[in-house]
């Protein structure tokens, strides 16, 4: 830290101190009267991230020790059904396409700069399990970066509504100082100022972007508003930038399909298993069940006393001369033997171990998730059907898929506003170190065409034959036809196309005569021709 920064925090700190300075504080970031979401919609996917990341409560059971705690051998099913969706919505073979050239060729290299088409699906994975996201472009050193936030990070401005056009994005540092754990909260307020008439008579409103850092030496709290220069990583921040002539917000908001019951007011999204935590409960309930089993499942037997030698205490009590411990102390079970010292006392101890009960309990289980979630049955269950033809698969996928287009209608419309919210980046010369705008086509008139690869439920044999017939039929045009089916681009199905038209067109006669069996060309009959008839007489 320079000199100069630090004699600021000291002079901000007096000013604190001399009711110079009057600093905001705040206890959650909901505390500030600029976002009405309610308080409770984040302790609900504080809960879904819980889950998410597998932090659930320890097991209780008691021992021959006493009361004892283990952690729970759970199954992260939401974990797994999100990365599912997420793989089946979006992956790397999707593209989106703009009616515009030049846009399209910048769109292609941002999202390759930023690694986009991956990182997609990764924070869509993210956002389906909590509920909602957001991906917010800015212009760092002449180039658009993206930045992702997930529900916890996403705060709307405005309430009883699914439109957000304003909103506040957080972010938290975590610093060592005087070898103490600090913690700093940046929130980046977007918000539009009220209509105003410029001297053109064009009416507009300003979008006003907001930066304020918080500090605080408790992670459960923001803290007091702090100077941006307080952390290098904000130190050449703007505390405010107003931006004027947008037309859209420079953020793309997400929500899962589908209302939020659990509070009808909020924009944000319910999260993949917020209504269906109990059955998540049971099935880590049935798997840690049949894990424990297993580990407290191997044999045990019990055996006369002179068989063994005696041992005298145990953890620092002494045993009593007519007790002994066959069972280890961990175990769930209290048993102390007492046996005559003859070999009848010999017992096996041994514990069936229930798998196929907690085969049942966990398929009724599952089963019971995929109804719950809309997923086609066999999605977590294995239910063997011997092999199956490409239709077969696309109908048993057939709620799963119907389950897909209801989220990719919500992507779809995320996707429109990143493409919109760069192209105003692009188009605004303000933000560029040359004054110079790097698009300047017109926003009212494009179209954003997100192309979802379909996969599995596409049948593709069926999608061929059918086109195949479009294509005899004259109604749809052989490259086309490539396109679709071969998945090339328009420049290499044109190749192809020619060179089936080449492969295809008729040789000339005279090119076949003068062609040898081995490919050779006749030069015999090429210096006759050049000749002329009548050497050839001669």
């Amino acid at each position: 830290m320079s000199f100069m920064r630090k004699l600021k925090r000291l002079i901000h700190k007096g000013g604190v101190k001399l009711g110079l300075v009057q600093q905001k504080s705040l206890s959650s970031i909901t505390d500030d009267p600029r976002i009405k979401v309610p308080a409770e919609e984040y302790d609900r996917i504080r809960k879904a991230k819980q889950y998410y990341q597998d932090k659930l409560d320890p097991v209780e059971y008691w021992t021959t020790k006493g009361k004892q705690k283990r952690p729970l051998n759970s199954l992260n099913v939401l974990k797994s059904a999100s990365q599912a969706l997420a793989s089946l919505m979006f992956n790397e073979r999707c593209s989106i396409k703009v009616n515009d050239s030049k846009l399209q060729n910048l769109l292609d290299d941002i999202f390759k700069d930023n690694n986009y088409y991956l990182d997609q699906e990764t924070h869509l994975e993210t956002w389906i399990a909590l509920g909602s996201g957001a991906i917010r472009p800015y212009v760092e050193n002449d180039k658009i970066k993206l930045s992702w936030a997930n529900a916890t990070e996403v705060y709307p401005l405005e309430a009883n509504t699914t439109k957000v056009d304003q909103i506040a994005i957080s972010r938290r540092l975590q610093k060592i100082e005087n070898n103490n754990a600090v913690y700093y909260t940046l929130l980046e307020f977007h918000q539009w100022g009220n209509w105003t008439t410029d001297e053109q008579g064009r009416k507009y409103r300003p979008y006003i972007i907001t930066n304020e850092l918080y500090r605080s030496g408790d992670p459960n709290t923001i803290g007091e508003q702090v100077p941006l220069d307080y952390v290098d990583e904000y130190a050449g921040l703007s505390s405010t930038t107003t931006i004027n002539y947008l037309e859209k917000p420079l953020f793309a908001f997400y929500r899962n399909a589908g209302a939020n019951n659990k509070n009808l007011v909020s924009p944000l999204g319910i999260g993949l298993c917020d209504n269906w935590f109990s059955t998540v409960d049971d099935i880590n309930m049935v798997h840690d069940g049949f894990e424990w089993e297993v580990k407290t499942g191997y044999r045990r037997v019990s055996i006369p006393r002179s068989w063994v030698r005696r041992q005298q205490n145990m953890n620092g009590h002494q045993i009593p001369e007519d007790q002994q411990y066959f069972w280890d102390p961990n175990d769930a079970v209290f048993v102390p033997v007492n046996s005559e010292d003859d070999t009848s006392s010999f017992k096996d101890l041994s514990i069936n171990i229930r798998n196929e009960q907690y085969e049942g309990a966990m398929d009724f289980f599952l089963r019971e998730l995929e109804n719950d979630l809309k997923l086609s049955p066999g999605t977590f269950t294995v239910t063997p059907s011997g092999v199956q033809t490409a239709t077969e698969v696309v109908t048993n996928n057939s709620k799963t898929y119907q389950t897909r287009s209801s989220y990719l209608t919500m992507l779809e419309k995320t996707i429109d506003q990143l493409a919109y919210a760069i192209a105003e980046l692009l188009q605004n010369g303000d933000l560029w170190s040359d004054g110079k705008a790097r698009w300047n086509g017109d926003l009212d008139s494009l179209v954003i065409t997100p192309d979802f690869n379909d996969g599995v439920f596409v049948d593709q044999e069926a999608q061929r034959s059918a086109d195949l017939q479009a294509v005899q039929a004259s109604v749809m045009p052989k490259i086309q036809f490539i396109m679709r089916n071969y998945d090339l681009s328009e420049e290499e199905a044109q190749k192809w196309l020619q060179q089936i038209q080449d492969e295809q067109s008729p040789t000339p006669p005279d090119q076949e005569m003068d062609m040898l069996p081995g490919g050779e060309v006749n030069n015999e009959r090429q210096g006759q021709d050049k000749q002329g008839p009548d050497a050839a007489e001669s």
